[in-house]
């Protein structure tokens, strides 16, 4: 079967106007996919470059052997349907090893068209690493490389306004444009860069900080065969995800003109305050992950789809966002809906086996940042306990409860016989394996006190540690799906 390739996917030269340090899944599916359909819809007219931000291994080759083209396919449920949607990208146009081929690299900070600055450096990537130098080709960190690279072009377009750059982070990290402008200047200033460099940051560079959302389930291992055989190609490439999308960019300037985006039917959203978009997702689709997991891993299953096919299961999940996270929210209830309702159909994606244990991890820090705001609020606004909330604290008690820790820092749990393993700060393991003798209603009572797992004492909520405790022990005496149908049966 023939290689993909630019016979088969002709495209025009197009000026490089983004560097992109990463070539991952990710930012293949979700950034250069958009910017493929920017060229076809607008008049954008622009490639991107791709540069290796590691040292260690790349996909590099690869890209080169298809003459930088791949398949992006997206599978899901929309409108309740199942769909499958492909498209071959043509948007990257150059690879460069920053550390084998670093002049070429650097060339490209002289380079007229460029405009736009991507990264996806993990979250470790924005650090700053005081012992980088400006001396290496290239600086060891991501801001190193950013600041020096930012360095270069000022001084070879003798710091014409006109020629910053449009730096657009999407590191899953808050705030993260921010941040790394604080790096990036704190780097300038350490390697006295002067004053003209930093002013020139100032005002010729735009640093956004923006959210991201798509999952990205990568290249198809098992089935690129069969896909292959449908797309009438072979392509090492392939990336597949869901066809939900979503990239919220806050900046101080409009970048609509430059980055049209939106304009393309794109889910792309420019705002000056990206926080109740952060809010949004955190709330609603990571805290609905958190409320109901614990319970529906011990209803015996393992997989998301599995959980949500079950109606009970379902209806507690909806519930716990219709009537508890979704009142405490700013955004209009319309816009909160319609993302709740996009969120059921991502759950019931047959096309993503999400591991309900690996949604565990970390647990207890997670309810604090996703579920917890919303339990407060509801308290706040109505006087009372929500229900599911609630019930989400005492299912996460239970699935640590009666544990015991092993040599690896991991927490030896039972369902029904059979050993799983949890992974959470040492001191929450540790909390659970000495206190997993106490009656529920005591360890309820001592897990809400603990200011250092939920930043207050949970337990000064009227009545929140009783009913904690109280759900506790139904489950404990009773099981989790006899209890789930007691309560929140259809």
């Amino acid at each position: 079967m023939e290689r993909l390739n630019a016979v088969m996917a002709p495209a025009p030269v197009r000026p490089v106007k983004v560097l992109q340090f990463g070539e991952g899944n990710f930012l293949r599916a979700f950034v250069d996919y958009m910017i493929d359909i920017a060229n076809e819809k607008s008049d954008f007219n622009g490639s991107v470059a791709l540069v290796k931000p590691i040292q260690m291994g790349t996909l590099f080759p690869a890209f080169k052997e298809q003459d930088y083209r791949y398949t992006v396919m997206l599978r899901g449920l929309v409108d309740g349907q199942a769909v499958e949607q492909t498209r071959v990208v043509t948007s990257v146009s150059d690879a460069v090893d920053a550390y084998a081929d670093y002049a070429r690299y650097a060339d490209y900070a002289k380079l007229p068209s460029l405009r736009f600055i991507v990264s996806n450096t993990t979250e470790a990537g924005i650090v700053l690493d005081e012992t980088d130098e400006f001396s290496l080709c290239p600086p060891k960190s991501y801001p190193g490389k950013l600041t020096k690279f930012l360095f270069e072009r000022a001084e070879a377009f003798d710091y014409a306004q006109d020629k910053g750059l449009i730096i657009l982070p999407v590191e899953l990290i808050d705030d993260n444009g921010i941040m790394l402008k604080k790096c990036v200047k704190a780097l300038a200033k350490q390697w006295a860069l002067g004053e003209k460099f930093e002013q020139w940051l100032e005002t010729a560079c735009v640093f956004t900080s923006t959210l991201v959302d798509r999952i990205v389930t990568g290249y198809p291992r098992g089935e690129d065969q069969s896909i292959w055989e449908k797309l009438g190609y072979q392509d090492n490439l392939l990336d597949t995800a869901e066809p939900f999308g979503l990239w919220v960019i806050e900046s101080p300037r409009d970048l609509s003109d430059e980055l049209p985006l939106p304009q393309c039917g794109l889910p792309v959203i420019y705002t000056d305050n990206q926080k109740p978009y952060k809010q949004r997702k955190v709330r609603i689709l990571n805290g609905a992950h958190t409320s109901f997991v614990p319970a529906a891993f011990q209803c015996g299953y393992d997989i998301v789809l599995d959980a949500m096919n079950d109606p009970m299961i379902a209806t507690f999940m909806q519930k716990t966002l219709y009537d508890e996270v979704i009142p405490t929210l700013s955004l209009p209830k319309a816009d909160l809906t319609a993302f709740a309702e996009a969120v059921t159909g991502r759950f019931r994606n047959p096309f993503i086996k999400h591991a309900l244990l690996s949604i565990c991890l970390n647990s207890v820090s997670k309810w604090r940042a996703r579920c917890m705001p919303s339990l407060l609020g509801y308290v706040e606004k109505t006087g009372e306990l929500p229900a599911h909330l609630t019930f989400s604290l005492a299912s996460l008690m239970s699935l640590y409860r009666g544990g015991k820790l092993t040599g690896d820092g991991r927490l030896e749990c039972q369902r029904d016989g059979q050993p799983y393993y949890l992974q959470d700060d040492a001191a929450v393991l540790n909390f659970f394996a000495e206190t997993s003798s106490e009656s529920p209603e005591e360890q309820a009572k001592e897990f809400l006190s603990n200011e250092a797992f939920f930043g207050a004492e949970l337990c000064k909520v009227p009545g929140l540690a009783e009913s904690v405790g109280a759900s506790l022990r139904e489950i404990l005496d009773k099981g989790m799906r006899t209890v789930m149908n007691e309560k929140f049966g259809v």
